[in-house]
C-alpha cells in the first residue's frame, strides 16, 4: 500500500525560524515591502505561523503550501501541529505572541471557548482562521470551505454507494469544531434526503431514519488513532450487517480499512471518505473505498501565507467584505484519483 504522504503522529513541521524582533502589536512596526514580505527596520522578515488541530496527513500536505508561499512572498513561516488538543493549541498561540508573531493562521479546535484566546491574540498579531471557522471572534477572514455543503457532497457518495438504502455508522475525530459540526450535519442531511439547511442539527447519540437510511450514529475519538479504530471494530462487532462507514477526518478512513480488513469485511462493508490520506486515495484504486470528498489543503496553507503577508503590508483589499475565501471541495471517485493523487504529489515533493 501507497504512503507517500504519511506522516508520524508525533511529527510536526517548522518550516521557518527567523522572526521580526519588533513587537506583534503594531502591524506597521513590521510592514513596508509588500510582496516581498521584509519589514522596514533592517530588513527582517515576517513571521508568519499557520496552527492545525491536530496531526495528520491533511496537515503535512498544508505545511507544504506554508513552504511554498513563505518562500515565494520572502517571509518566514511556520506550521505547527498540535498533539495534545486544545491545551497543546493554546499554548502555541500564547508561545507565538510571546515571540512576537506578525501573523496567525489557526484551525480553532473548539471555537466557542477559545474566542477570548483568539480576540486576545488578534489584539497583538494580525490572526485568520483556516479550515474551521470562529465567526464569533474578531479574526479577520476564514480560508475554507462551506463544510455543510461538502457533507452534503459526501452524502451524496453515501447514497451513490447505497442506491437501495440501508445502515450507516458516521466516524469522525471530534464535534466541538464548527467545521466538524456542519460537516456531519450537511452528510446527514443528504443521506436522508432532506432539503439543504445548514440550521439542522441532529444529535450524535439519536438514531435516524429516512430515505431508505438508518444512521445507527456517530462515534467520535478526539484525535486518538487507538479509539478511531476501536470504534470502527466495536461498530463492525455491534452490527454485523452494517452497510456503509463514513469517516469525515482524514484519519478516520484509514482506520475504518483497517478495522475492515482484519475483520474480513473488505469489500462487503462500503466506505465514503473524507481527505486525502495516502490509504484512502489508495483504497479508491482497489475498489475498497467508493469515494472520498477532498478539501484543498495546500492551497489553505498557501492562501493563508499570502493573505496575511498582504495585510501586513497594508492591504486591505485582501480581505472580502463576506470574511470568507472560499476554496471548495470536490469528490474524488476511482475515475478521477490517478490525475487527483499525481498532481498532489507534485505539490508535496513525492514520487
Amino acid at each position: 500500500m501507497n504512503r507517500i504522504l504519511s506522516l508520524s503522529v508525533w511529527t510536526a513541521l517548522l518550516l521557518g525560524l527567523t522572526a521580526c524582533n519588533k513587537p506583534a502589536d503594531s502591524a506597521a512596526s513590521c510592514a513596508s515591502d509588500g510582496a516581498t514580505g521584509t519589514s522596514s527596520s533592517g530588513g527582517k522578515k515576517r513571521k508568519i505561523a499557520f496552527v492545525s488541530n491536530g496531526v495528520a496527513s491533511f496537515w503535512t500536505i498544508a505545511s507544504a503550501g506554508v513552504k511554498a508561499a513563505g518562500e515565494k512572498f520572502g517571509v518566514d513561516a511556520q506550521t505547527l501541529m498540535p498533539v495534545e488538543g486544545i491545551s497543546d493549541q493554546k499554548r502555541m498561540i500564547e508561545d507565538l505572541l510571546t515571540k512576537g508573531v506578525d501573523g496567525i493562521a489557526v484551525s480553532p479546535i473548539d471555537p466557542a471557548n477559545q474566542t477570548d484566546l483568539l480576540n486576545t491574540a488578534a489584539r497583538r498579531a494580525k490572526v485568520l482562521t483556516h479550515d474551521s471557522d470562529a465567526p464569533n471572534s474578531d479574526r479577520l477572514v476564514y480560508i475554507g470551505m462551506d463544510n455543510y455543503k461538502a457533507g452534503r457532497m459526501c452524502g451524496d457518495l453515501v447514497r451513490e454507494a447505497m442506491p437501495k438504502g440501508g445502515t450507516v455508522m458516521i466516524f469522525i475525530g471530534r464535534l466541538e469544531q464548527d467545521n466538524s459540526k456542519r460537516r456531519r450535519q450537511g452528510t446527514i442531511d443528504a443521506i436522508l434526503g432532506r432539503p439543504e439547511n445548514p440550521a439542522n442539527y441532529d444529535a450524535p447519540g439519536t438514531v435516524l431514519e429516512g430515505n431508505g437510511f438508518k444512521i445507527l450514529g456517530t462515534l467520535t475519538d478526539q484525535f486518538d488513532r487507538a479509539k478511531g479504530k476501536a470504534n470502527a471494530e466495536d461498530a463492525l462487532a455491534k452490527y454485523p450487517d452494517l452497510g456503509c462507514m463514513v469517516g469525515l477526518f482524514a484519519y478516520n478512513p484509514p482506520l475504518l480499512l483497517e478495522a475492515l480488513s482484519q475483520a474480513g469485511k473488505l469489500n462487503k462493508v462500503k466506505v465514503v471518505a473524507f481527505d486525502e490520506d495516502d490509504a484512502t486515495l489508495d483504497g479508491i484504486q482497489k475498489g475498497t473505498v467508493h469515494g472520498t470528498v477532498v478539501q484543498n489543503p495546500y492551497m489553505y496553507g498557501y492562501k493563508s501565507v499570502e493573505v496575511l503577508n498582504d495585510v501586513l503590508a497594508g492591504k486591505p483589499e485582501a480581505i472580502p467584505a463576506s470574511k470568507f475565501i472560499d476554496i471548495p471541495a470536490r469528490q474524488i471517485r476511482k475515475d478521477t484519483v490517478d490525475a487527483f493523487w499525481t498532481d498532489l504529489k507534485s505539490k508535496v515533493g513525492g514520487k
